[in-house]
């Protein structure tokens, strides 16, 4: 289960109140230094914009490959751990507009993960330290620790048990 918080809306669909969600402005910070990020070819300067700009939590030696796009308006929501690898041209998400309300949740990703390549991962997701996420996955769940998961919707290819029976043959 998705943990967001809804704010439902009157008359026209949710879209149309972006500017009485988040302020404009903040918005248009956030789309500079998004952009500048994701076609940057420097890790550091990336956690850098993200970390001093964006207020996201991202943890030591963590790697976000080129295109990745973290959200716009609420990108303080997201945090991730240590050593990750998130893949490139992946989509994190910490809202959602809808036709009646739109929702906001936080997006945690644990330490020693790996999100695959064109993944989107919806806003109120945690991801458990060392799952891997394969490419193309929309995650719509939380994902356990130490699992391999995949797919859309996304699917437990491997539990944890599983992935370590692997390693050890």
């Amino acid at each position: 289960m998705r943990r967001t918080e809804r704010y439902p809306v009157k008359g026209a669909n949710s879209l149309w109140h972006v500017y009485d969600t988040v302020p404009f402005w903040k918005v248009m910070k956030n789309f500079i230094f998004i952009q500048a990020a994701r076609y940057s070819p420097f890790l550091s300067w990336k956690n850098f914009f993200y970390r001093t700009f964006l207020k996201m939590e991202v943890g030591k030696e963590t790697s976000f490959a080129l295109m990745v796009m973290v959200d716009v308006m609420f990108p303080e929501r997201i945090k991730v751990g240590d050593n990750s690898i998130i893949g490139y041209n992946t989509t994190i998400l910490a809202h959602e507009y809808l036709i009646d309300e739109y929702r906001i949740g936080d997006v945690i990703i644990g330490n020693r993960v790996l999100i695959g390549a064109n993944t989107t991962i919806l806003p109120g997701i945690t991801i458990g330290d060392d799952a891997i996420v394969s490419a193309a996955t929309l995650v719509n769940a939380d994902v356990p620790e130490g699992c391999f998961v995949g797919g859309n919707p996304m699917r437990i290819i491997y539990t944890k048990e599983q992935m370590i029976e692997r390693s050890e043959n």
